[in-house]
């Protein structure tokens, strides 16, 4: 009733530690207290206020006891213990969603997943792999929280670096061909009917005899998604930073550089009639 939120029901595969998890959540309009999502510093317009057994709802509609003051008092005692999850972090022009096969929001993941790795293993990263199922909520036009951050990336996966050969490069995105694409970066791929039609890297075709810097996340490594990335690795890089972590810091480098959060289509997975 309090919360300003939108949503599917789903079914999920808990990414770090394979339980399964019932995750069911319902569309919360606001339409009857006129509640938003609070920031940090306007929780008595957000939410409204509750005196004794009253709740002023921020509609200026009254409740009078019963279970609607009693949440009111609840979320609105719990808001100063979440004060450093509401900080603003970065500004984002335009809002982002993720999309297959590929979209603005699954590519800034992409090109950042790229970046962390790079940066952490201090190797050349040529592609990232990262998964949909990964991101899991929209970034936001305006102002981004830490709260954004931690919802888009709530998963417990750490930064891997991985390097393949051509070949096997080619066998991963053969199977995304017929299975469904992931997250990619760094690589151009168009497929028709379930398979391969091109291939590039860094501009250049996929050459199976080459080895490739991989940044990745350790769900992948051995039957997450259906992909098995670590499978005949020539090197693995295991790095203790997880994506939620090496995201936040990639944002909060580009804000103090003063760059926005920006990300594009630019169709490097082509799916061809």
């Amino acid at each position: 009733m309090l919360a300003a939120a939108v949503s599917v029901a789903a079914l999920l595969q808990a990414e770090d530690n394979n339980d399964v998890v019932r995750w069911s959540r319902a569309v919360m309009d606001g339409s009857r207290t006129g509640v938003t999502v609070p920031a940090a510093t306007d929780v008595d317009k957000a939410l409204g206020k509750v005196r004794g057994r009253e709740y002023t709802a921020p509609s200026g509609r009254v409740f009078r006891g019963g279970s609607v003051v009693r949440v009111a008092r609840a979320v609105i005692d719990a808001q100063p213990s979440m004060s450093p999850v509401k900080r603003v972090i970065a500004y984002s022009p335009e809002a982002m969603v993720s999309e297959y096969p590929e979209s603005a929001l699954s590519n800034w993941f992409a090109d950042n997943l790229m970046r962390a790795t790079e940066k952490a293993a201090g190797r050349k990263v040529d592609i990232s792999i990262g998964n949909f199922g990964g991101i899991r909520v929209d970034m936001p036009s305006g102002d981004v929280t830490v709260d954004d951050i931690r919802s888009m990336f709530p998963f417990r996966n750490d930064l891997v670096y991985l390097v393949l050969r051509g070949s096997d490069v080619r066998h991963i995105l053969d199977w995304m061909a017929e299975n469904g694409f992931q997250v990619l970066g760094g690589v151009k791929v168009a497929a028709k009917d379930g398979k391969i039609v091109s291939a590039e890297i860094d501009g250049k075709p996929l050459d199976d005899n080459a080895l490739y810097g991989v940044a990745t996340i350790s769900f992948l490594l051995d039957g997450g998604d259906g992909l098995y990335l670590a499978r005949n690795a020539v090197e693995e890089v295991d790095i203790p930073v997880d994506i939620y972590n090496a995201m936040l810091d990639v944002i909060e480098e580009d804000t103090a550089a003063g760059r926005q959060i920006e990300g594009r289509r630019d169709g490097r997975v082509l799916l061809l009639d």
